[in-house]
């Protein structure tokens, strides 16, 4: 029947004029599909029908064709309804679909309508559709209908349990200028009791490992009806070779498990499907992670080790390595022996004259009473540095007394790399507090300050107050210490050379920036700081100690500056860091903050400790480029369950684009790494050298301890270092996703030694 205002067209032709009207006026009925006295009374479990009720202000979760919009004028429930065609005419046929499953139980379908449609149903009309995709069937729920002014009216329909459906909604418009034909739809849902189910996913879906090494995803469950369920956890498709833990095996639905995935040396390279399957009291539901295994991964030496025995420190442990390289020949040194509050036993030093192939080590004599008759109680943070003039190779610690005070900077040197002499004091002994010194020599010829060397520290007990030393004369004596003007407050100030002779010192604040300064008078004085960028960081999980946000800083051929460091800009919400670096030209002017494409800003990766290598002899958009970095493939781990590893990256095109990432040691737990005050420890830094176009870095690894000893961590290094190969991956700096300035740490601000 029509409504009583329903407009109706009779007799001619719709080509022809002269359109005769007649208002007629009829009893309504009620419709024989469904009677709009259906109560709305809640649901007795969620509708399985996405935004049916259209409250996201969208028609997210439908599929829609012709004239649809979203309406908040006259909706039934809530504030909006879907609206299909519009008040101007002309609208064709327009639809909007979903698929769902029905829910266990007895379910029912429903849904109202609104016809606004002052034609008859020849021409314009309402209809909806609902095909049973499991039985292929197609019935009609809603045949064509065209009433004025009914209002809101309820379709119902009962469905079969666990079958799939899809629902066509539609509305027809013959196009006719006169009248616009419109529906509009709203509160469309699935009824029906609903056993207990959850739902299980994995992230990362996928990891990249070398065969020896292992891959961790963080499995997820939740409740998706009904209440929560055991879940036991398993993994199948393994490769030959491989293992899969759970930890926790099994779940409540609601809860996270780590999946680590370990291969042995063995396991044949390839892309694996293994299947992570979830086995609940009611259901059953599984999650694909690919594992793809690449060949066994770059040949690692060990470099040094551990050779004292005093029970003050622990053994056998190594951190906090610094490499260097001039020529073919690569020095390094690290902390051995560490003790927990701070310093090692000594320094080592660790030569390679072929380009990182074999290496010679030893510990360097005359700074601690542990060796060679020095009288220092420990020694820390060494950095390395060649001065090409006087042909000398230097090393420099920082020496702590008996009170585990930092006192000042010692600089042994040596002409060759493998023999050396006593140190000298550059900085200190003078009753003040230091702290994280660094050096570099001016190896360019044409600099007016060709052969200068430079050591950078800061004075604890003036709040970190960053002083300068110069040396002319090889590293032999050193000037009184100088401050930078403006902010010169910081830690961990890694000094380069620019060809020109201009000195430029990028160093970290409290580590929510990274600020520089420079001289361009051989050191006779210090400018002002700038600033480099604000540093947003994540807390790493686990009590790692990773030095909380120091730089890693290198130079090219034509003197360009490149300073890395660990942040979250990139990420939203800062769940883990990315590796960034700003680069300049004078120190003074630096570029946006740029992101090494790692891995995917929505992966699990967190990363930190960067170690920035540049090739001396390249420069520009050719510049040569190798970042080595710790990493957790999991960055939601804890002390117990974090897994630590090395990995590596590189660029032939001064940035622009970045190869695949690889891992290059590990995994690791942290019970393998020395006790610090501050965390379990690899190093507060790193770094690299290019030498011949590869990259060589000195890494701490930690291993299972054999033979009753309390650890195994040593300095490996990549025999003969890893190739700076191009790649196709961009780098990015945008968009920036989180702009706090630091995520609250795990400890504060402190000294580092």
């Amino acid at each position: 029947m029509l409504h009583p205002t329903e407009e109706i067209r009779m007799n001619s032709p719709r080509t022809k004029p002269g359109w005769r009207r007649l208002i007629a006026t009829l009893a309504s009925a009620s419709l024989a599909l469904a009677g709009a006295a259906w109560a709305t009374t809640p649901a007795t479990a969620a509708s399985s029908i996405t935004n049916g009720d259209f409250e996201t202000g969208s028609l997210t979760g439908w599929t829609a064709t012709g004239t649809t919009a979203v309406t908040t004028s006259g909706a039934h429930g809530g504030t909006h309804a879907a609206m299909l065609g519009s008040t101007s005419p002309t609208n064709g046929t327009s639809s909007i679909s979903q698929s769902f499953t029905a829910p266990s139980g007895s379910p029912q379908l429903g849904f109202w309508y609104a016809v606004t449609c002052p034609d008859t149903v020849t021409y314009d009309w309402a209809t909806a559709t609902l095909k049973d995709t499991t039985a292929n069937t197609t019935s009609t729920l809603l045949p064509k209908t065209c009433t004025n002014g009914a209002g809101w009216k309820q379709v119902t329909s009962a469905l079969t349990a666990g079958h799939g459906y899809t629902l066509t909604l539609s509305s027809k418009d013959d196009n006719y200028a006169g009248d616009a034909t419109y529906t509009l739809y709203d509160d469309v849902q699935v009824t029906g009791s609903a056993t207990n189910d959850f739902s299980l996913t994995d992230s990362p879906a996928s990891a990249t490992v070398n065969a020896g090494s292992a891959a961790t995803t963080t499995v997820s469950t939740a409740v998706t009806a009904g209440a929560a369920q055991s879940i036991s956890l398993s993994a199948s498709g393994l490769p030959t070779g491989a293992s899969a833990a759970f930890n926790p095996s099994s779940v409540t639905a609601g809860g996270s498990s780590t999946l680590t995935v370990s291969t042995a040396a063995s396991t044949p390279s390839g892309s694996y499907p293994i299947t992570v399957t979830g086995t609940g009291t009611s259901a059953t539901h599984t999650a694909a992670f690919t594992l793809t295994v690449n060949g066994t991964g770059p040949s690692l030496l060990q470099v040094s080790s551990d050779p004292f025995t005093n029970s003050t420190s622990q053994h056998a442990t190594e951190v906090e390595p610094d490499t260097f390289a001039y020529g073919n020949t690569v020095v390094s040194s690290s902390q051995v022996g560490r003790f927990t509050d701070g310093g090692g036993s000594d320094i080592s030093w660790n030569t390679s004259t072929d380009g990182g192939t074999t290496w010679q080590h030893g510990m360097l004599p005359g700074i601690t009473t542990w060796q060679g008759g020095g009288s220092w109680a420990r020694v820390s943070d060494p950095s390395v540095a060649y001065s090409a003039k006087y042909g000398t190779w230097l090393i420099t610690g920082l020496v702590i007394d008996a009170n585990a005070n930092g006192a000042g900077v010692s600089v042994s040197r040596s002409a060759d790399g493998l023999s050396w002499q006593n140190p000298v004091l550059a900085v200190g002994n003078d009753g003040q507090g230091y702290d994280k010194e660094w050096i570099v020599c001016d190896n360019s010829t044409g600099s007016p300050y060709y052969g200068n060397c430079y050591v950078e520290v800061d004075i604890t007990s003036s709040g970190n107050t960053v002083i300068m030393s110069t040396s002319r004369d090889g590293g032999a004596t050193w000037s009184a210490p100088l401050s930078p003007s403006g902010t010169n407050t910081g830690l961990g100030g890694q000094p380069l050379v620019q060809p020109n002779g201009t000195v430029v010192v990028p160093f970290s604040t409290d580590g929510t920036s990274i600020r520089s300064f420079t001289s361009t008078n051989g050191g006779s004085s210090w400018g002002a700081t700038v600033l480099v960028s604000s540093v947003s960081s994540h807390g790493v999980a686990g009590g790692l100690r990773d030095g909380e946000g120091l730089p890693s800083a290198e130079i090219d051929a034509a003197g360009k500056v490149y300073v890395s460091w660990q942040d979250c800009r990139f990420r939203s919400g800062c769940p883990a860091n990315d590796i960034v670096y700003a680069t300049s030209t004078d120190g003074t002017t630096w570029s946006a903050v740029t992101r090494v494409p790692i891995d995917p800003t929505t992966s699990t990766v967190d990363h930190f400790i960067p170690g920035f290598g540049v090739d001396h002899a390249t420069s520009g958009a050719t510049a040569k480029l190798g970042l080595y970095y710790y990493f957790y493939p999991n960055t939601n781990c804890t002390a117990t369950t974090c897994q630590l590893e090395v990995g590596f990256i590189s660029s032939t095109n001064g940035g622009a684009t970045w190869s695949t990432a690889q891992t290059v040691a590990g995994p690791m737990s942290l019970a393998q790494l020395a006790n610090t005050t501050q965390g379990n420890m690899v190093g507060d830094y790193l770094s690299a050298s290019v030498v011949n176009g590869k990259a060589v870095a000195i890494f701490a690894v930690g291993k299972t301890p054999t033979n009753g000893q309390a650890f195994d961590e040593g300095m490996y290094t990549v025999t003969g270092g890893l190739t700076l190969r191009s790649g196709t991956t961009p780098s990015a700096t945008g968009p920036v996703r989180y702009t706090a300035p630091d995520q609250p740490r795990l400890r504060p601000p402190t000294v580092r030694r």
